[in-house]
């Protein structure tokens, strides 16, 4: 045995004999404020369950928090799609380049108009440079990829101010299928109208 090995192993041996021997010594009448808090079942300590550490106005205050939060990405996210849908739609939309020819009489500026108008042709896909159509490729999934994201967070927004609502005081309840104008799958809640004063 190398000598690191051997002091690291009687350490390790000392500090166990001392574990050993503070346990034994251990007084049964000891406290801890910590056991206020905890429950023994079959012999296993299981602190209480702090589903009730924060009151109402806490956790209305921490879903607006959330709200919020939800609220600024989805913004971010339609103005990410509005500058991209611009930079895609200039560059689908992208002119060809315009000549300026002088003419010196009406007869000639006809005659440039017309071998301009026929010189004129949109030029075909195969002249793009395929690193281009890659890049308006990527970027054409992108903005699929942040429209799917835009919608999943205006759901998440949705459910998270019903729910914050729900939780605010006022008689409410949800309203049954014959009652509803339009079916939908999703709950409709109905609020009594509460005289403002």
């Amino acid at each position: 045995m190398s000598s690191v090995r051997k002091h690291s192993t009687r350490r390790k041996k000392r500090y166990g004999q001392k574990l050993k021997e503070k346990a034994a010594f251990r007084n049964p009448d000891e406290f801890y404020f910590q056991m206020i808090k905890t429950r023994t079942v079959d012999g296993v300590h299981k602190p209480e369950s702090q589903a009730n550490k924060y009151t109402q106005e806490e956790l209305m205050l921490m879903k607006t928090q959330d709200i919020g939060y939800i609220l600024q990405k989805l913004q971010s996210e339609r103005k990410k799609i509005e500058k991209l849908t611009a930079v895609l739609h200039s560059v689908d939309n992208h002119p060809s380049n315009r000549h300026i020819y002088y003419a010196e009489d009406r007869e000639e500026a006809r005659e440039l108009q017309s071998q301009a108008s026929e010189s004129r042709v949109t030029p075909p896909s195969g002249d793009i440079p395929d690193h281009i159509k890659r890049k308006t490729a990527a970027s054409y999934r992108e903005l699929e990829a942040r429209n799917s994201r835009v919608n999943q967070l205006e759901k998440l927004y949705m459910e998270m101010s019903l729910k914050k609502e729900l939780q605010k005081k006022g008689r409410k309840r949800k309203l049954r299928e014959d009652e509803l104008v339009c079916p939908t799958s999703k709950p409709v809640y109905k609020w009594r109208s509460e005289r403002k004063r």
